[in-house]
């Protein structure tokens, strides 16, 4: 029998909203957990994304790098990268064992509104929950790629940022 490959997290990051996605231990299946108002001040969701992998023990986080159709960066690139380091700072402060990575997540919101509208759901619906199925997304991309080759995304490695302490301040001694 083969090894659990154990708790993965999926974020789809919006300039509004963040969706929340978690997989079982077994890493066979994704479930929309929730949508979260995107906090760029407080980092409220942020806090929220790393309660939710230390609750689930989760083994690693896959945040959605939004690629042009051919592979290149979008005006969203850079954004996601850059919530990628601050989760994966905050998941190393919390002391959390947990990974975060990138993953290409090239036509997810596209796919997810087409199953939201293939499943029924009203267009004005859609903005509450799309982000979930975004998040379901990009961690099923993730789950195959680590079932098909032990590996998915590129790691993002994070230090815990310095307490003010040591930015500037000497202590006595």
């Amino acid at each position: 029998m083969s090894e659990r490959i154990g708790v993965s997290l999926g974020v789809d990051v919006g300039k509004a909203r963040v969706g929340l996605a978690a997989s079982d231990p077994d890493g066979i299946m994704a479930q929309p957990v929730k949508t979260l108002s995107r906090d760029v001040k407080k980092m409220s969701d942020i806090r929220v994304i790393v309660k939710a992998a230390e609750e689930r023990s989760a083994r690693r986080i896959f945040v959605g790098l939004p690629l042009s159709l051919s592979g290149g960066e979008t005006s969203s690139t850079q954004d996601a990268r850059d919530y990628a380091d601050e989760l994966a700072s905050a998941v190393a402060q919390s002391g959390a064992e947990c990974e975060v990575f990138l993953v290409d997540e090239r036509l997810t919101t596209v796919t997810a509104h087409q199953k939201l509208r293939e499943a029924g759901v009203n267009s004005r619906e859609h903005r509450k929950i799309v982000d979930q199925v975004a998040a379901v997304a990009i961690l099923d991309h993730a789950l195959d790629q680590l079932r098909g080759r032990g590996s998915a995304g590129v790691a993002v490695s994070a230090t815990p940022a310095p307490s003010p302490r040591q930015e500037g301040e000497e202590t006595e001694g």
